[in-house]
């Protein structure tokens, strides 16, 4: 199981004890590179402690001292229509959070801060910073700004400080050369380890509080389960699964290819089984009928 606790299982079980919040206030210190302090966990997905959670997904909402909204999602196997969740997340927390009446300019910031272990999007980079700035359509050295009275009212110093922004850590794509804190802590993010010569903000204290060996015995096994299941949720997007999608317009090779996702389902349904996960679980990542995974 390695040595340390998966970061998102550490969102998913660890965070509601307020003297773990160090460790996320560092990643998201070091990552927006500006020191931000946790007020409140807020209700998300992600929070839900749920014996049927999902492996691939996870979610989770903070609000800092300026009362700012952090969006954390840890997204283990491939979805297309990421790009698109993104948007209607840091949407929705706008809209949930602007009470009727209310002037616009008790609007939320919102960060969106997204931890894919899989190939998003088209790009020779592992970490991405999205903005919104308006450029002028007839000059492009031209860009809209706040004016001075606008800046004092909105206390911000850019168009772009008030409209949502994007991190996108393509985990699996970082080269493993580190020169800075954030690829400490993408490093960690990728492989679970923290080396002594470590010394990000946050991941001292990862040092302690991620140890799997400080895991209850309870924990440690319900934890057992999750990595299997993040194991099994990795595993199906490097499989012929999408190779089918999205070759399914070549007919010749696609009636093949269904047949080896059948039977590569079908070994995946059994070793899951084996190891004691729910038939339902099983269905859903194996896409097979329950009466099926029944007779295995």
């Amino acid at each position: 199981m390695g040595n340390y606790i998966r970061f998102d299982w550490m969102i998913k079980r660890l965070l509601r004890n307020k003297s773990n919040h160090v460790v996320l206030e560092g990643f998201l210190s070091v990552l927006i590179n500006r020191q931000i302090k946790i007020a409140q966990i807020l209700e998300s997905e992600g929070n839900q402690d749920d014996d049927q959670q999902k492996f691939n997904r996870v979610d989770l909402l903070v609000e800092d001292d300026k009362k700012e909204k952090f969006l954390i999602e840890v997204q283990n196997d491939h979805e297309i229509d990421f790009f698109h969740r993104m948007a209607f997340g840091a949407a929705k927390i706008i809209a949930d959070y602007m009470a009727i009446g209310e002037p616009y300019k008790s609007l939320p910031k919102v960060y969106s801060v997204n931890i894919v272990y899989f190939s998003l999007g088209q790009g020779k980079g592992y970490a991405y910073h999205g903005t919104t700035v308006f450029k002028n359509m007839f000059n492009e050295e031209d860009e809209l700004r706040l004016t001075p009275a606008q800046r004092s009212k909105f206390g911000v110093d850019e168009v772009r400080g008030i409209f949502p922004e994007y991190y996108i850590l393509r985990v699996n794509k970082f080269d493993d050369e580190i020169r800075q804190p954030l690829q400490e802590w993408i490093s960690f993010l990728k492989t679970g380890e923290i080396p002594d010569a470590f010394t990000a903000q946050g991941l001292k204290e990862a040092r302690e509080i991620l140890r799997v060996d400080s895991l209850s015995e309870e924990d440690r096994k319900v934890y057992k389960r999750y990595l299997q299941g993040v194991s099994l949720a990795l595993s199906l997007d490097d499989s012929s699964r999408y190779e089918g999608y999205c070759d399914g317009h070549l007919d010749g090779l696609a009636e093949g290819r269904a047949e080896g996702v059948k039977q590569n389902s079908i070994e995946t349904a059994r070793r899951m089984k084996s190891d004691g996960l729910p038939l339902d679980v099983i269905a859903k990542y194996t896409q097979l009928p329950l009466s099926e995974i029944e007779k295995l």
